[in-house]
């Protein structure tokens, strides 16, 4: 028996009022995220504005994937010359730009090889998987006895794996059974650290430079090293998984690069399509990435045309327009002024982070709606960011933010503050 198509409207509606839209995610949509009560139509730099034509400061910029701001013009121009041209072909065939973006993204990083993948959690799941198969062929670890130590507090996605890391229960209850042979050990804490190193099984470290759903928690620098020290010595693999971090966001390029540090894996995402297209990378030497053979690991989309001409222009335009060093200026300036504010207001309580990736934390209890109703405010007067951890606001505007620009923002919050 043929199955008749259902009549089905096609028509896009860039009119749609937010009502409209937020009625229709309501009623067709899973309900996977809470977001703030604004549905944005338009972006371009910093700013945002909904479907009424509100204009909004970005301080959250797609979690750090806006790094280069919406819409860059260098960005889009590229993604449309390349879509005209060739999007996809799957890796069952070669292509003629992946070549060209696996060799500058080798050069401009440091390392010998790339894996190009397509999200941060499927990036991190290829940290893992390189980091095992290591194990096996060079550490000789007995089969299926590899072990990958976490750090509590991590985030790298919701995946099945990602979560059987995590220290989240909003990510793990009811999402079991997970997979094995994970170990967690407190962020910033070196002896434990080389207490779980001592295991000859272990064969990754991962870990952010700075956890930033965590509610951008900065370690020490020497814990950086320390690191460092400690996996070349244990010979276990050191992930950085640079996903937030990564591209800029702390004034550098990487965040390892505050304190010289060259991970053995790292994890890229995000901002390395300018928030465009989805594109995530793996890069390593070849002593880890040439032990995976044809079939082992891949992706229909990882390494298309399209993606690897956005991510080679979202990294032109970052260097070419001095972003990473605006971000550490803006930083600066940042910090300081948002001093101030909590010296002032018994509601904000501290300040921490490094060049735009930055939280506040405010002086209330983490289960509390504070922070959400201080983001609604904010929103109100034209600024947009979003919780996490119930106290702590992340504010992480995009990195070409101009100095009036950030004093601005900093009005308006303090507003919001006045406010509540």
């Amino acid at each position: 028996m043929k199955t008749a198509i259902p009549e089905v409207d096609f028509q896009f509606n860039p009119s749609i009022s937010a009502e409209s839209a937020m009625a229709l995610e309501h009623d067709f949509g899973a309900y996977n995220y809470h977001p703030l009560p604004v549905v944005l139509a338009k972006g371009a730099g910093m700013r945002v504005w909904d479907t009424a034509g509100k204009e909004y400061f970005d301080f959250l910029s797609a979690y750090s994937a806006v790094n280069q701001g919406h819409c860059h013009p260098k960005i889009v121009a590229t993604l449309v010359e390349q879509a005209s041209q060739l999007t996809l072909t799957s890796r069952a065939f070669h292509n003629n730009v992946l070549g060209q973006y696996e060799k500058f993204m080798t050069e401009l990083f440091g390392y010998q090889r790339l894996l190009p993948m397509n999200t941060g959690v499927e990036a991190a799941e290829t940290a893992v998987k390189l980091a095992r198969r290591w194990g096996y062929d060079k550490k000789r670890i007995p089969e299926n006895q590899a072990r990958i130590v976490f750090v509590e507090g991590n985030f790298w996605g919701r995946s099945i794996g990602a979560i059987s890391s995590s220290t989240d229960p909003s990510s793990r209850k009811g999402f079991g059974p997970f997979v094995p042979g994970y170990d967690l050990i407190p962020y910033n804490d070196l002896e434990a650290l080389e207490q779980a190193l001592r295991d000859p099984h272990v064969a990754a470290f991962m870990l952010e430079p700075i956890q930033g759903e965590a509610g951008v928690v900065v370690p020490d620098d020497a814990y950086i090293r320390g690191v460092r020290s400690l996996c070349s010595r244990y010979e276990v693999l050191m992930i950085a998984d640079e996903i937030q971090t990564g591209i800029g966001r702390t004034g550098k390029m990487l965040a390892c690069d505050h304190v010289d540090v060259r991970p053995d894996i790292l994890v890229l995402g995000k901002a390395l399509a300018g928030g465009v297209l989805p594109v995530s990378a793996v890069l390593c030497d070849d002593d880890i990435m040439l032990n995976i053979r044809p079939g082992e690991h891949g992706s229909t989309f990882g390494g298309n045309p399209l993606g690897c001409r956005v991510a080679m222009s979202a990294l032109e335009v970052l260097v070419e327009e001095k972003m990473i060093e605006n971000a550490e200026r803006m930083g600066k300036l940042f910090r300081a002024e948002m001093q101030k504010l909590i010296d002032k207001y018994d509601l904000l309580q501290l300040v921490r982070g490094k060049g735009l990736l930055n939280a506040v934390v405010i002086n209330d209890r983490p289960e509390s709606s504070t922070a959400w109703n201080l983001c609604l405010k904010m929103m109100e007067l034209g600024m947009l960011a979003k919780p996490t951890h119930g106290n702590i606001i992340r504010l992480a505007p995009p990195l070409l933010i101009k100095e009036q620009e950030l004093m601005e923002g900093l009005n308006r919050f303090e507003s919001a503050v006045k406010s509540i």
